[in-house]
């Protein structure tokens, strides 16, 4: 290793502790962008990142109000006008942590455990913040950067990224950058450098139904009028088929084919099994669409989940209700060129061919996002790979991933640029769920991963 890289290596090793105690603070703030009771939270998680942003020497940091949660921008542009620009994306805002009882430690007073730390937020995606800022740290502390840097944070991507979508195309000029740098995807296994190169969109729906104006007595009414919650299962329950399609009208009619080669390659990857799937999730047998395995039904087919279902009592003993409504949360995942906004008219127009007259139905449109391709050939994935062969001494893995980040597409679409989308969770990280935790020794070889990335896009010039 030349010079810079090794004393950036050693600082970065030096200063572990430091770099967990960061983490450990940050991922101390509840930011949960869903919930308006957290809205100071997710300011505070915004002005914690902005501050750390200046205390690295970053210039030109602003917290840009949005019509929910900010938008912190930072720069660092004094490598030179030759030099490449880096345009760093990450989410600060965490998902909810009910349920709380399922958690052994305070989802938000981090705590280590083993080799590992659990708290919200660790893994998805506050760990990998502090990766990417923990490497820019060693190498400016140490040689200087080599490369320019923008950082664009939101506190919104949990909840769909609503105001991203408008502030992105309204800054071209200041965010304009050579390439961008997402580690909010992640590692298909402990011992597996993994490059995403393919992310799903997302459409979200609130489906209500309601029927009497009030809720009746079960025994006196039950009979004679629908009652909504039966009339919401039966609308779900149509909503696939035999060979577990979906069947809203026209939802496969965009969907890109994937190729033979696609297919291969995806059935290569390891962990992809059936045994291994089930053992991280814990569930009985495999399900999903006929005619595809299960690594691409997760992250190449769409989807129609449900989310959640509320309707009448749901206390403890019993109450003999029929219940005035119901309602449903229901996400697609969407694959390329499927549109959010065509879906919710195939969602409207299921619930207009299946809805019986006996009740009443509205469909809230709660968040959507478009689905990415990245190149895997761009000069900064070569650089990535280049970097993770140094550190981890294994063929980098491609993967397309099942979850979504709209930010990618937004990037293609209007800034006309290139991701490398990468990080450092694992599969067994319980991202979104109870307990979830980030693997530190992980981590730290991730924040090595960084330091080479930086310097070997510096070199690629």
């Amino acid at each position: 290793m030349t010079k810079p890289r090794t004393a950036a290596i050693q600082y970065a090793h030096d200063h572990r502790p430091q770099f967990l105690n960061e983490l450990n603070e940050f991922a101390s703030i509840p930011s949960v962008s869903t919930e308006p009771a957290n809205k100071e939270d997710v300011q505070r998680a915004a002005e914690w990142l902005a501050n750390h942003l200046k205390d690295l020497g970053m210039e030109n940091i602003q917290i840009f109000s949005t019509a929910r949660h900010p938008i912190v921008y930072g720069d660092y542009l004094k490598a030179g006008a030759n030099a490449p620009v880096a345009l760093i994306y990450g989410h600060f805002d965490v998902q909810p942590a009910e349920p709380l009882e399922l958690w052994h430690s305070d989802p938000f007073a981090p705590q280590m455990r083993g080799e590992n730390l659990y708290a919200r937020g660790t893994t998805d995606m506050k760990g990998q913040i502090i990766a990417i800022l923990a490497a820019i740290e060693a190498i400016k502390q140490t040689s200087g950067l080599p490369i320019n840097f923008k950082f664009i944070f939101e506190g919104e991507e949990e909840i769909g990224s609503p105001n991203l979508t408008n502030f992105i195309p309204e800054h071209k000029e200041l965010l304009a950058s050579d390439f961008a740098v997402n580690p909010d995807t992640g590692m298909i296994d402990l011992d597996l450098p993994t490059i995403t190169y393919g992310l799903r969109g997302l459409a979200y729906f609130e489906l209500r139904v309601t029927g009497p104006d009030h809720d009746l007595h079960s025994g006196q009414f039950g009979g004679e009028i629908h009652n909504p919650a039966q009339a919401l299962c039966e609308l779900i329950a149509g909503m696939h088929d035999e060979q577990h399609r979906v069947t809203l009208p026209g939802f496969y009619d965009k969907v890109r084919s994937l190729s033979a080669e696609e297919r291969l390659s995806l059935s290569q990857l390891p962990g992809v099994d059936e045994a291994t799937v089930l053992k991280h999730t814990g569930a009985p047998a495999l399900y999903g669409e006929a005619g595809y395995s299960p690594i691409e039904r997760s992250s190449a087919r769409p989807t129609l989940e449900v989310n959640g279902l509320l309707s009448g009592y749901t206390g403890s003993g019993s109450k003999t209700v029929l219940p005035a409504w119901a309602m449903a949360k229901i996400s697609m995942r969407l694959v390329p060129d499927q549109d959010p906004k065509m879906v919710e008219q195939q969602l409207r127009a299921y619930m207009q061919a299946h809805a019986p007259n006996t009740i009443r139905w509205e469909i809230i449109d709660l968040q959507g996002g478009s689905a990415s391709i990245s190149d895997r050939n761009s000069p900064a994935v070569k650089a990535m790979v280049k970097a993770f062969d140094t550190v981890w001494g294994k063929p980098t893995i491609f993967r397309r991933e099942g979850g979504s980040v709209p930010v990618v597409a937004q990037f293609q679409q209007h800034l006309k640029i290139e991701t490398v989308n990468t990080g450092f969770s694992l599969p067994d990280d319980n991202m979104h769920g109870p307990n979830e935790k980030l693997h530190i020794p992980t981590w730290h070889k991730g924040i090595d991963s960084l330091i080479h990335f930086f310097y070997n896009i510096a070199d690629a010039q």
